[in-house]
């Protein structure tokens, strides 16, 4: 049976077009090996998929891996995949995280204001919204079992040995395009790790069988 797949908002799939899995290097697929493996088991046996994206403020490269790794298991008809978000401390989803995505295609609203917005992040029409906001990663919110925690920064990676509830530790660590807040780089530089996010995830997500 040919798996069904989201259609997704035609300028996210233009975005999904221009990922070059060849620009992952032998290495980093060492690094994306435990997610394809964790993800397949939980196939192979007809179990939910949760997965929880932390790095430390849960402000930038957690909520791109979160959205693009959501997106990916849509884009490949990937069952039961649940994604989430979060960090060793509460802060807020940075605006330009935002922008970045909206310039990528995805729809998002901002449905509560304040010093921790939160936002709906749509990347197809009849899909539920990734709900974007800053939290711990044992926030309620969050699954407390059976869920692969994927270490998205290298200091929570060094600032979580032990994450209760996760049935596997995975890091898998990104360059922090904050180093270049209030730059002339900055749409640039958050647009590259988006980019390079999105390409891992869907990278693993195409590895999977169903």
């Amino acid at each position: 049976m040919t798996p069904t797949k989201t259609i997704l908002f035609p300028a996210i799939e233009n975005v999904i077009k221009t990922l070059n899995f060849e620009s992952i290097s032998e290495e980093r697929k060492t690094v994306l090996q435990p997610l394809i493996d964790y993800t397949q088991r939980k196939v192979y046996n007809g179990k939910e998929i949760r997965l929880n994206l932390i790095c430390t403020h849960n402000s930038r490269r957690s909520h791109l891996s979160q959205v693009w790794a959501q997106t990916a298991a849509a884009h490949y008809g990937i069952k039961n995949v649940y994604c989430y978000s979060g960090g060793t401390e509460a802060t807020a989803m940075f605006p330009m995280v935002a922008k970045t995505l909206e310039k990528q295609g995805f729809q998002i609203e901002t449905i509560a204001e304040g010093n921790n917005p939160v936002y709906a992040i749509k990347y197809a029409t009849n899909a539920h919204p990734v709900i974007g906001f800053s939290k711990t990663f044992d926030d309620d919110f969050n699954p407390q079992s059976e869920f692969a925690a994927i270490l998205t920064c290298s200091s929570a990676d060094q600032g979580c040995p032990f994450i209760a509830g996760a049935e596997v530790r995975i890091p898998i660590t990104f360059e922090d395009p904050k180093a270049f807040d209030n730059t002339p780089q900055q749409a640039e530089k958050y647009e590259e790790r988006s980019v390079q996010i999105a390409t891992e995830m869907f990278y693993v997500f195409s590895k999977i069988k169903q």
